[in-house]
Parts: structure tokens; sequence; C-alpha cells
């Protein structure tokens, strides 16, 4: 799983590594660039955008859970805190996607 994304799961032969034909290519193109240098083939670099994004969300998640804290603590209904978890489990799927 390079990008992050979920990768479907097919039930015979070897599990997928990549979501799509572009995700596997840009993995390729990150290996070769990084090939004789001290950078490690496995490492994630982002670009200063990708990196300023991925804090964005991960800001994201944290607001939401203090959100849902909050509301626990103000006894709030069960359709309310329904809401809130549900919308941290989206913002923390957003943010598992890295690239």
């Amino acid at each position: 799983m390079w990008c992050g994304r979920e990768v479907a799961v097919t039930g015979v032969g070897r599990r997928r590594r990549y979501c799509s034909q572009s995700c596997r290519q840009r993995a390729y193109e990150q290996r070769n660039a990084v090939k004789g240098t001290s950078i490690p083939a496995d490492a994630v670099i982002l670009t200063a955008i990708e990196a300023v994004e991925l804090v964005d969300r991960m800001f994201e998640v944290r607001c939401a859970a203090e959100d849902v804290a909050t509301a626990v603590a103000e006894g709030a209904q069960s359709s309310e805190l329904t809401q809130l978890c549900e919308r941290l489990t989206e913002l923390a799927r957003e943010a598992e996607r890295f690239r």
C-alpha cells in the first residue's frame, strides 16, 4: 500500500500492493529517484504541500476527537455522539492517505 488508500482484497493469488497502475508507477519513480543515495528505498517522501495537507488532516482528526470528548463530558444524546463519531471515523480514514 504505497499511497495509503485501501487496496481491494481478492480471494486468489498474492495480495495487491498498489491501488492502481498510476500508484504503482509513482512508487517505481520514487524507488528510482533514491537509488544511489543515502535515502532508504522504503522512505516516504512528501512534497511541502503534501506535508502541510497531512498536518491539516491530522489537526482535523484531533479537533473531531476533542468534539467527541466534549460531547461525552456534557452528556450529549446518543444520536449526536453517533454523528460525531461517524465524522471522526471519516476524517481518520482521510488522514490515513498520506500521498
